[in-house]
């Protein structure tokens, strides 16, 4: 089965797993969301991540999820650039999330980075996805 968005999906597999409250999440691994789990990690939404291999040798990523007084951390995560219809955004431009509260991933030239480490490095990219 092939997937068109695969930062959409482990997106929406973090969600669901919040309503349902689960602690370990699986998502299928690959460099990119590797990269994303490692800004939500250095950020705080979540409690970390490992690479396992199923039975069939393919590699997918457990996701610990943080909850804090019984509440999950993250309140809202959405992906911004789709597929269909990618958004850019120059260092000037780079949206701010919740005043600040909040983070925006995005892909630079130098990788994938929160919002204020690519304003600290005077890079713009592909705004990946808002986190709150």
């Amino acid at each position: 089965m092939s997937l068109t968005d695969p930062i959409g999906d482990m997106l929406t597999r973090i969600r669901n797993a919040q309503m349902r409250r689960r602690d370990v999440v699986q998502t299928p691994a690959s460099t990119l969301r590797g990269r994303v789990l490692d800004v939500l990690k250095s950020e705080g939404f979540i409690r970390g991540y490992s690479e396992s291999k199923m039975d069939n040798g393919v590699a997918q990523f457990d996701i610990e999820l943080k909850y804090s007084d019984n509440a999950p951390v993250i309140r809202t995560i959405e992906r911004v650039s789709r597929p269909g219809r990618r958004v850019y955004a120059s260092v000037k431009n780079i949206p701010s999330v919740a005043n600040g509260l909040g983070v925006s991933i995005l892909s630079t030239p130098k990788g994938v980075m929160a919002d204020h480490e690519a304003k600290a490095q005077n890079l713009g990219g592909e705004v990946l996805c808002r986190v709150f």
